[in-house]
């Protein structure tokens, strides 16, 4: 029976505290279920709200675990985003134009771009099995009487008409590039993975067929060929000794060849008990120490002289999804410097100080989840591009501006600059591979001063995109 105020009130003493007891013992009950119901209830709630944050966290891995992104489209239709954490403008990359398109040659995805050490002969490579050698247009002639001065040697006379070069049409005159390769070189049974120059014009290109072939720009013909018993994924020149070269492949052996005598001089295997696949190599300090990347995420150093085991950086996160070691995509030496980039399959790039082995500097943005991209510097080493699964090309500032952001962190940089091809353009694949031009003094007479970048961009379609900033007047 529930009392009413005016029944209480004519309760008698003993009746009251009975009453006032019962009352008492009702609420508490109420409130005892009251409690249970609200942390029912706020159970249910803290599941609902996790699931929503694990929802929003697999958006944003779908899109390279990123802040909010802003992008826009300049007035030659290259899109252009940055990052939420991007405390602009001003921004260095928004005013960027495509300025030639060279995707007539390849058919399937390019894998990968390299400049010759004096930025005027670019080299591309991929599923199409042909290695494609673009020159500058200002540099074309002085190519053309290298190739004249040897076919004449060997053949007469007979070569002096290939010397003839056809005129441009009206408009290719803002045209860097030749707009065709001035050679195309076949031989390989399977994709081509990896190019390398050496400073006087040799080109090796490594394959999945197991062959690494040598070119030269004045020959038509393959130098040489060195046979691996697996996949060769990494190449490079010796930096300071060009009769050498370095080679890593899918049987886990770092190989030193000896170009004069086609034979390996050295060679050494990477142990351990994981996987052990060599799926990138380089050189790094001039030359003194030999690097292989691995399929589990390690990056071991060798000494050159003896091919002897030195030490290694394993490359990860030190907790959560990234802390087990993912496939290493690229090694590439920073100029002037200790350091080492490493781009790996958690879609990281990471800087390595070579004095004590420390992390510098961790680069995130862009998707490379099972991609073979790799991760560069611009000619003076104050910026990093890389290609990305979705279609973009990125770019940090090597050393974090924290002054912009007052919460950033010097370890870790997501505050990036990114652009794509305009889909007119035959673009929309995943860019395979991104490079900065090494010498941007050479475009002086485009109109492009010498502190401004030259960057091209490859993607798995084929294309091949070049861009400069817009020049005076445009």
């Amino acid at each position: 029976m529930r009392l009413t105020s005016e029944y209480i009130g004519e309760c008698s003493d003993g009746e009251d505290g009975a009453a006032q007891e019962s009352t008492t013992q009702a609420a508490s009950a109420q409130a005892e279920a009251a409690a249970k119901i609200v942390k029912h209830k706020g159970k249910l709630a803290f599941k609902a709200l996790k699931g929503k944050v694990k929802s929003v966290k697999k958006a944003l891995e779908a899109h390279g675990d990123n802040d909010t992104e802003t992008e826009s489209e300049n007035g030659d239709n290259v899109r252009f985003k940055v990052s939420g954490s991007h405390r602009g403008p001003p921004y260095e990359y928004d005013n960027l134009i495509l300025r030639q398109d060279l995707s007539k040659e390849h058919s399937g995805p390019v894998w990968t771009l390299r400049f010759s050490t004096d930025g005027r002969l670019m080299a591309s490579a991929g599923q199409d099995l042909t290695v494609r050698v673009w020159v500058l247009r200002k540099a074309k002639s002085t190519f053309e009487d290298m190739r004249n001065k040897y076919s004449t040697k060997e053949g007469g006379e007979a070569a002096e008409a290939s010397r003839t070069t056809p005129e441009r049409p009206a408009s290719e005159d803002d045209a860097l590039f030749d707009p065709k390769p001035f050679c195309s070189y076949t031989g390989h049974t399977a994709d081509i993975l990896d190019l390398a120059w050496s400073k006087n014009y040799f080109l090796l290109s490594a394959s999945f067929d197991k062959t690494v072939r040598l070119w030269h720009v004045s020959r038509q013909e393959c130098l040489a060929c060195f046979q691996h018993t697996e996949f060769v994924t990494g190449i490079a020149f010796h930096p300071r000794d060009d009769r050498y070269f370095l080679s890593g492949s899918l049987d886990a052996r770092l190989r030193l060849w000896n170009i004069p005598d086609k034979k390996v001089a050295l060679w050494n295997e990477v142990e351990g008990t994981g996987n052990r696949l060599i799926t990138a190599a380089g050189f790094v300090q001039n030359g003194k120490y030999a690097a292989a990347g691995t399929y589990d995420g390690r990056c071991l150093l060798y000494e050159t002289e003896y091919l002897k085991y030195h030490t290694q950086i394993h490359v990860r996160s030190s907790r959560g999804k990234n802390s087990k070691g993912r496939k290493i995509t690229g090694i590439v030496p920073m100029p002037g410097e200790d350091k080492i980039l490493i781009a790996s399959n958690d879609s990281r790039v990471r800087l390595y100080d070579l004095k004590d082995l420390s992390m510098v500097c961790k680069y995130k943005g862009a998707v490379n989840r099972s991609s073979q991209i790799e991760a560069s510097f611009s000619a003076d080493g104050s910026h990093i591009i890389s290609g990305s699964e979705n279609g973009f090309v990125y770019l940090w500032r090597t050393m974090n501006d924290v002054s912009r952001s007052p919460t950033a962190r010097r370890d870790v940089n997501d505050c990036y600059e990114s652009f794509a091809a305009p889909v007119s353009s035959q673009g929309g694949g995943q860019v395979t591979a991104a490079v900065f031009a090494p010498v941007p003094g050479l475009f002086a007479d485009e109109g492009i001063s010498e502190n401004q970048d030259v960057l091209v961009a490859a993607d798995y379609n084929g294309c091949i995109h070049v861009y400069s900033p817009a020049s005076r007047g445009q």
